[in-house]
């Protein structure tokens, strides 16, 4: 079995604490189309596509697609992971999406997640419809040349296939707990 969600399978469900005070399931979610993706507070490559990301959230948001932000990073790798720091980040930034904390990690290992960032789109029927990355440079954003996941919520909402439904996320590894900040599960590999 491949370690990250496949094409076609519907999205795990959660119950997670939000940065707003209130706590999330997946069925809080009822957007035609949810993009889901897996973040953090310290990762230079969030860090360099924040901004992409909010005008992705502004642009779609209207159009009926949700944003939901999970940080499943371990906060004894990374303390500025921890959850008083991404309160404390969403405050200063007010990114318009609700930003979720994994703290046992349990969603991202129900997602695969593999990176931050890593997205994943779900149509109305809760089926993974494209994984991978936003951008292909989210690390610079003055030299983006795709996003990917524009073009999968443009031709998606088109009521057109993805062309492209599975890219490789570029980011840094998820920060399991226990592990050496560099460590990823065996079975987690490129997507293509």
């Amino acid at each position: 079995m491949a370690f990250t969600l496949q094409i076609g399978q519907k999205a795990p469900d959660f119950n997670l604490p939000a940065t707003d005070g209130k706590s999330y399931k997946l069925s809080d979610f009822n957007d035609d189309t949810l993009v889901v993706f897996f973040t953090c507070n310290h990762c230079p490559y969030v860090i360099g596509s924040d901004e992409v990301t909010r005008k992705t959230v502004e642009k779609y948001a209207p159009k009926g697609v949700g944003f939901v932000g999970i940080n499943s990073n371990s906060k004894n790798t990374y303390e500025e992971d921890s959850f008083p720091n991404m309160v404390k980040r969403m405050k200063e930034h007010k990114f318009p999406w609700v930003y979720l904390y994994d703290e046992l990690q349990e969603v991202a290992l129900a997602y695969g997640a593999l990176r931050t960032p890593h997205f994943y789109i779900f149509d109305k029927d809760g089926k993974l419809i494209y994984t991978g990355r936003a951008v292909d440079n989210p690390k610079d954003s003055s030299k983006i040349t795709v996003n990917d996941l524009e073009n999968a919520l443009e031709e998606h909402l088109a009521g057109k296939q993805i062309t492209k439904k599975v890219t490789n996320p570029i980011g840094c590894n998820v920060k399991w707990d226990g592990q050496d900040k560099h460590w990823m599960p065996g079975d987690a590999c490129d997507l293509v």
